[in-house]
């Protein structure tokens, strides 16, 4: 088999502006050097092949022969190749093209996803990766700076990142319609203390403030706590009526609207904190991520779910 390792782009070139212009002269105009570099190059492609290029007795000068004319579709498609990737340097270059991985804490995945829609439809040649996990996995990708960007509350103390305030994420505590409490509007510590807590796993950042919650109205009595993995088990669990829970009010906005689930008017409540967009201070952000960026931080307001609708 003919090894082409050695082929360069300047003999290919060189055959195709001789083919298309019928001279070795006319091929050095083109490519603004002198016929006998022209020559040199030919030369030199039709010893690495082992063939000649031309047929030397066709009444067409410099007639492709049928190894020529293989050889000259593989220039165009170079040719072609260098264009499209041209382009495709300009828009990495312009943060019109690329990649980026997007980690967001599990509270986030339920408006997350229209987030990376939106965006998509305004810069579609950028791939955005979804990443979802509790706080600690979000935080630890952070760390081995596995993601561009994250969204989560409160920042990691122990890392270097930049972070920026999205909006608002309020924490409220939802029980079932028919609960004694709904519609009650000062409900006490006291009545809380009957109520069997829903809880997410450890490592949940709404498993950490619903604990400082509890503390706080419980004056260190014990509360009784079932936890479960997701969001989605727990409020299905709320709406069957194994207890009440602590939530983020972004993960049940459907729910209280058709009314399967209400929200408690616990003094104190909601608990309002923030949602972040980070990334580490000390990498660079590529051309995408930058891009991504911009568009979060410049839509914050119409990108996060509305609650004014919910009393919230």
């Amino acid at each position: 088999m003919v090894d082409l390792r050695g082929l360069t782009r300047k003999q290919l070139r060189a055959l195709a502006a001789t083919v298309e212009r019928g001279s070795v002269t006319g091929a050095a105009t083109e490519l603004h050097v002198t016929p006998p570099a022209i020559s040199v190059q030919l030369k030199l492609l039709e010893e690495l092949i082992g063939a000649p290029l031309f047929r030397r007795a066709s009444d067409t000068p410099f007639a492709p022969t049928e190894i020529g004319a293989e050889l000259l579709s593989m220039a165009q498609d170079v040719e072609r190749l260098a264009v499209r990737t041209g382009e495709r340097i300009d828009a990495l270059k312009a943060g019109a093209s690329g990649s980026l991985v997007f980690g967001v804490v599990s509270t986030a995945k339920y408006f997350a996803p229209s987030i990376v829609a939106a965006f998509q439809r305004e810069c579609p040649g950028v791939r955005v990766t979804l990443a979802v996990g509790n706080r600690e996995e979000i935080v630890r990708g952070l760390e081995r700076n596995e993601y561009d960007l994250t969204i989560m509350g409160r920042p990691p103390a122990h890392i270097d990142a930049e972070a920026t305030t999205l909006g608002d994420h309020p924490y409220v505590i939802i029980a079932p319609p028919e609960h004694r409490l709904a519609g009650d509007p000062d409900i006490l510590a006291e009545d809380l203390l009957r109520e069997r807590f829903l809880a997410r796993e450890a490592g949940s950042g709404t498993r950490v403030l619903m604990h400082r919650l509890l503390e706080r109205i419980g004056g260190g009595r014990a509360f009784e706590i079932v936890e479960m993995g997701t969001n989605e088990t727990i409020k299905q669990s709320v709406m069957a009526g194994l207890g009440i829970a602590m939530i983020s009010a972004h993960t049940c906005l459907t729910e209280i609207a058709d009314g399967h689930l209400v929200v408690l008017q616990v003094s104190g409540m909601p608990l309002v904190r923030q949602w972040y967009l980070l990334n580490r201070a000390d990498r660079d952000l590529s051309k995408a991520a930058q891009k991504f960026r911009a568009f979060v931080i410049e839509g914050r307001s119409k990108l996060l779910p509305k609650l004014s609708a919910f009393g919230l």
